[in-house]
């Protein structure tokens, strides 16, 4: 993530169903119908369907969406004020299918020609597989932070977008872990909240699958795990294990680039024993 959004692209936003144009903002909360992240809420969460949301620009670009900077706050009210990262999501006209095969073997739905559809990259199959890529990312997140994983908040989900905690402050993003230039002293620590973060999800039976520097934020002192529409069942997906090494193996030669010295053999060996735990 950069520093500072920019506009370099039109914000979409939903229809606005109120009868009223929002005060300086783009639309009113899409609060109300939308899905909510789990409870205990985070007390900065703006509930209010009085709020007002305001695109402040594009943060993120990426293959299967774009995160855009947006501001909710309750006119009149300084105390309900926040911003969002708003993770939107592109349909299937506007998105690149290739690498999704591997991610979500192990996953299935119910419904055989639903399945079937997905496999065959029908139009109809593109259209479900764009909508689970949202709906895993927005239940995953909710999951991890129940967990107690680092992971931003999620705050709710309207069809393809969801809107989550912003990492950073006074609207500039925390940068990424591969931008940032922490000090050599700095990296056992950090690298430490790498591996206890990892394990305690290879715990639960997951694999980010694109684990590296680019979805590490580095909140001042803390890291935070970003991007995860394709998270992989270590056990389910026949490529599991492959996901696996590949995030321990990529985790491990960074710090070991930055002076922090990871044997990534026995990093890996440390997460396979804990996904396979429960065995």
């Amino acid at each position: 993530m950069s520093h500072s959004p920019s506009s370099d692209e039109p914000a979409e936003f939903a229809v606005d169903s109120h009868p009223d144009a929002p005060p300086d903002g783009d639309r009113w909360s899409t609060w109300d119908g939308a899905a909510h992240g789990p409870g205990p809420r985070p007390s900065w969460v703006v509930t209010d369907l009085g709020a007002v949301d305001a695109d402040l620009g594009v943060l993120k670009t990426g293959k299967e969406a774009d995160v855009h900077v947006v501001r909710r706050w309750v006119p009149g009210d300084p105390t309900h004020d926040v911003f969002l990262a708003a993770k939107r999501f592109r349909n299937s006209k506007h998105r690149m299918f290739h690498r999704d095969a591997g991610y979500l073997e192990g996953r299935r739905v119910r419904r055989s020609r639903e399945n079937r559809a997905m496999a065959r990259r029908t139009d109809f199959g593109k259209e479900m597989i764009s909508g689970r890529w949202a709906f895993a990312e927005f239940e995953t997140l909710g999951a991890l932070w129940t967990a107690g994983l680092p992971v931003p908040y999620p705050v709710q989900f309207d069809g393809t977008e969801i809107l989550m905690e912003f990492i950073g402050a006074d609207g500039l993003a925390a940068p990424r872990l591969a931008d940032s230039r922490p000090p050599e002293t700095a990296l056992a620590g950090l690298f430490d909240q790498v591996r206890e973060a990892m394990l305690s999800l290879a715990e639960m039976g997951w694999a980010h699958g694109d684990l590296s520097p680019y979805n590490v934020l580095l909140d001042v002192d803390r890291i935070v795990l970003i991007d995860w529409p394709q998270i992989v069942d270590v056990i389910g997906n026949p490529h599991g294990f492959e996901f696996l090494e590949r995030d321990a193996r990529t985790m491990a030669a960074w710090f070991t680039r930055r002076g922090y010295a990871v044997d990534p053999d026995e990093f890996f060996a440390q997460l396979l024993g804990a996904a396979t735990s429960r065995w």
